[in-house]
């Protein structure tokens, strides 16, 4: 298969140009400011001209196979990537997150198999560590020797279920800068969210507008003023995920002035959303209940001054879709049997776009080097995914800025039973999305294929 994309602006975080691009099989091989289609008889044609042609995007915080707090998140890994490519997503880095008494090994196997089966885009893994024994480092090593696994995760949440206590923390750390193991990390405080939680419970505050004062800011600033604590200690690099909050990325602002090799991560909820909309009546908050929480509405326009000063490196999504109707509603009695999370793989793009870029918050190219420039520099992918260049695989986007429209559930590839945004303006469409070469997605519309998605090969930090 042979494809020209014409006259479209070519946007990759560096260069801003417009020109033509010509893909043979699965990878770009030339770009040049005009090639003759006649030289190119048979590639297909696409007209990119008065649109942009980005870099496929790349989603570095996903959850698809989530089992928590009693359920498990409602997509399959077909549904969130069919999503993911909708939306101009061609690759994405999902968390393995088992449970406590799961074996390292067991888990990872588990989840490549599931999206072996199912992805429609290309995938990596970050694998959850939420035990330290022997036998958990003895599979960490293999697993990362065998180049399955390239970063960690680690909680400083979830008293009981996913957190480490520090001796084993930074053990891992120390594991993780000897074999060159990045770090991502959910920074809060496990002991002390899970004794404001049972404070509040016992005081008849259970609704969901709740969960945000049971883990204030402090308390998130306070976890990633430890761990990089931590990372200067080991000389570990650390990427912070789902950053929500001024406090907490100064924090990582002064470790990383002191030398800490640090990223910080934002999520596109914490962008768009404030806490008023977990404070919704009739339970509708729950909808929003996440972690950390969404918080004052003067948080987001920080967190974008934070991306435009490259203080925050990425946006994800932290896609983790729990049905309100028999899922969000096991909490209706207390806050903390809502499960955590939002949907969002699809729409990330577009809400960048429409409340970064068009609002003027921050530029093309720093929306471009958030969404996947960044995500595959820091992961071990680029040039090959993240980049427009000869030789990188054929991951495009055809990208129109004057579509107009609102976001809706309707709209989703995602099987969960709402969206976060719902009747939220919307400027900005993929057009026409490509994954190593082939036509994924038209219009809003899915046209790939069943499966056919690939995990890619990352190297480490050293």
């Amino acid at each position: 298969m042979t494809l020209l994309i014409q006259q479209g602006r070519i946007i990759d975080g560096t260069d801003d140009r417009v020109a033509d691009v010509y893909v043979e099989g699965e990878t770009i091989t030339r770009i040049a400011d005009r090639i003759d289609p006649a030289s190119v008889p048979d590639a297909e044609i696409i007209d990119a001209s008065g649109k942009y042609v980005f870099p496929g995007f790349v989603d570095p915080h996903v959850h698809i196979h989530l089992p928590f707090m009693g359920t498990n998140a409602i997509d399959d890994h077909a549904s969130a990537t069919k999503a993911a490519l909708v939306g101009g997503t061609t690759s994405l880095i999902e968390m393995i997150c088992p449970g406590p008494d799961d074996e390292p090994k067991a888990a990872f196997d588990e989840w490549m198999a599931l999206a072996q089966a199912g992805a429609c885009c290309d995938f990596s893994f970050h694998l959850s560590v939420v035990r330290f024994d022997e036998l958990a480092q003895a599979q960490l090593r293999e697993l990362v020797e065998a180049g399955d696994v390239a970063s960690f995760k680690v909680f400083l949440a979830y008293k009981g279920a996913l957190d480490l206590p520090d001796e084993h923390l930074l053990s891992l750390m120390e594991m993780a800068r000897e074999l060159g193991v990045i770090i991502t990390a959910h920074c809060e405080n496990a002991d002390a969210i899970d004794t404001m939680q049972k404070q509040l419970i016992a005081e008849g505050k259970t609704g969901p507008q709740w969960h945000e004062p049971s883990r204030p800011r402090s308390v998130e600033a306070g976890g990633v003023r430890h761990l990089c604590a931590f990372a200067q200690q080991t000389g570990a690099h650390v990427y912070i995920v789902h950053t929500s909050c001024e406090e907490a990325v100064e924090q990582a602002n002064a470790a990383r002035a002191m030398g800490v090799n640090v990223f910080v991560e934002a999520v596109a909820p914490h962008l768009v959303l404030d806490k008023s909309y977990a404070q919704r009546g009739d339970f509708e908050g729950a909808k929003y209940v996440m972690s950390p929480p969404l918080r004052d509405a003067s948080e987001p326009p920080q967190l974008w001054q934070a991306l435009a000063a490259g203080d925050m490196v990425s946006i994800g999504t932290d896609h983790a879709p729990f049905n309100f109707s028999g899922q969000k509603d096991m909490g209706r009695d207390a806050f903390t049997l809502i499960p955590n999370g939002i949907p969002g793989v699809q729409e990330r793009v577009d809400l960048v776009h429409t409340f970064g870029v068009c609002a003027g918050r921050i530029d093309l190219a720093t929306m471009v080097n958030a969404c996947s420039v960044q995500p595959a520099k820091i992961f071990g992918m680029y040039p090959r995914k993240g980049a427009i260049a000869e030789g990188s695989d054929a991951d495009l986007v055809v990208y129109d800025p004057t579509f107009t429209g609102t976001f809706s559930v309707a709209d989703g590839l995602s099987q969960v039973d709402y969206c976060g945004y719902e009747g939220m303006e919307r400027r900005g469409r993929a057009e026409v999305v490509m994954l190593r070469g082939h036509v994924v997605a038209r219009s809003g519309a899915y046209v790939g294929g069943e499966g056919g998605g690939r995990s890619i090969p990352r190297s480490l930090t050293h």
